[in-house]
């Protein structure tokens, strides 16, 4: 049943939305009545369920590793939070970024950065790589950072549950429709309407929208240079065993990892002259013969003999401002906040980024973790933070 009022609406329930509902509710015991509005809670199409589910600390910005660290620390202590048997299937496989000699400086700095934050990243050279991949080819490669503790993959869905779950339990209600306007007056959020016809007065909204968090925004009047984009993954099968395999970025950006008995891997996309992707999962096969497949048989040779065995095409938010997160209050319409824009690293980061968001709401400032580098403010400046690392 849709409540008439709620004090805190947040709208998407996937990673995001759940996370921030759970550190509400669960962690932060707070009080109020909170009320999640997702329009698909199958989550066929969510960013969620559709991404490569994997965590990194191979970031350029503390913060972000940061971010991460707490995401890790939630995945080992999953039995403890969540109870008995819980479980998303966290293979610790580790990331390998490689660089070329152009590439060695940027990766060789953001290594710095890394171990200052207390990461397990370490920087081979090409014979330390060859020793330890053998399988991999190096000419060409100047240096790889290799994640051998704390990086690897899971599965989002299993995540997802997690949180949604206990959420939930803790007394979160959870709605099937969709946020179709937004009532405001006097820079402050007064109630979101629903495509049912439902309306709920609010005393705060927190957009968790993902890709279409900019239009959430839009129905507030608010700007938030955020969008759907499309991005292809691939399944592949490989003749050769790749033993101890970890996620390979190659220096172009495209990625390979374990996924049982086979692969996953994508990365292909040119974002010079990309557009928005409403509706638009059709997959790119054009990318995996004419870029992800070569790109990949040129650093490991074992797989130039694949084989495609299903493709599934996703979409992210896309913050064309920065690639970066969007966390916390509008400046002028205080009660509106942002858990938006991060570009393809949101799944790993949503539990940091959802206690975040629950703290600002329940004692208006950041308590364990400083993002204020995230705020809305830069956007209204024109003040990007690149990440160098996007993946």
């Amino acid at each position: 049943m849709t409540p008439s009022f709620s004090d805190i609406v947040i709208v998407g329930g996937a990673a995001m939305g759940s996370a921030a509902a759970y550190f509400l509710k669960v962690q932060l015991g707070f009080a109020g009545s909170v009320t999640v509005i997702e329009r698909d809670p199958t989550y066929t199409h969510s960013s969620t369920t559709l991404s490569a589910a994997s965590i990194r600390q191979q970031f350029s910005t503390p913060e972000n590793i940061r971010m991460s660290l707490f995401g890790l620390e939630i995945m080992r202590g999953l039995e403890e939070r969540f109870g008995p048997g819980a479980d998303i299937g966290f293979h610790e496989g580790g990331y390998l970024l490689l660089a070329s000699e152009g590439g060695k400086a940027i990766l060789e700095q953001n290594w710095q950065v890394q171990k200052a934050e207390g990461t397990a990243i370490e920087l081979l050279g090409p014979e330390a790589l060859s020793q330890e991949f053998p399988w991999l080819n190096v000419e060409g490669i100047a240096a790889g950072a290799y994640g051998r503790r704390g990086e690897g993959w899971f599965d989002a869905h299993s995540l997802l549950d997690l949180f949604r779950k206990a959420a939930r339990d803790a007394g979160a209600v959870y709605v099937k429709d969709e946020v179709v306007g937004i009532d405001h007056r006097a820079g402050k959020i007064e109630a979101v309407r629903l495509k049912s016809g439902g309306r709920i007065a609010c005393g705060a909204l927190v957009n968790a929208a993902g890709p279409q968090g900019g239009d959430v925004a839009a129905l507030a009047g608010l700007h938030l240079p955020v969008e759907p984009r499309k991005r292809s993954v691939f399944v592949v099968r490989c003749r050769t065993e790749l033993p101890r395999m970890p996620l390979l970025v190659e220096p172009g950006g495209i990625y390979i990892r374990p996924e049982g008995e086979v692969y996953i891997c994508g990365g292909a996309e040119d974002e010079s002259g990309e557009k928005r992707a409403d509706g638009d999962f059709e997959v790119d096969y054009n990318l995996f013969e004419e870029a992800v497949w070569p790109a990949l048989a040129t650093h490991v040779p074992a797989l130039e003999e694949l084989k495609l065995v299903r493709a599934w095409a996703g979409h992210y938010e896309y913050n064309t401002l920065d690639q970066n997160a969007v966390i916390g209050p509008h400046p002028s319409m205080p009660n509106f906040f942002f858990l938006n824009g991060f570009s393809g690293h949101g799944l790993q980061q949503a539990p940091a980024a959802g206690r975040a968001v629950a703290e600002l709401i329940t004692t208006g400032r950041f308590q364990t973790l400083d993002l204020s580098v995230f705020d809305y403010q830069r956007v209204i400046e024109n003040k990007p933070v690149f990440e160098l690392n996007v993946i």
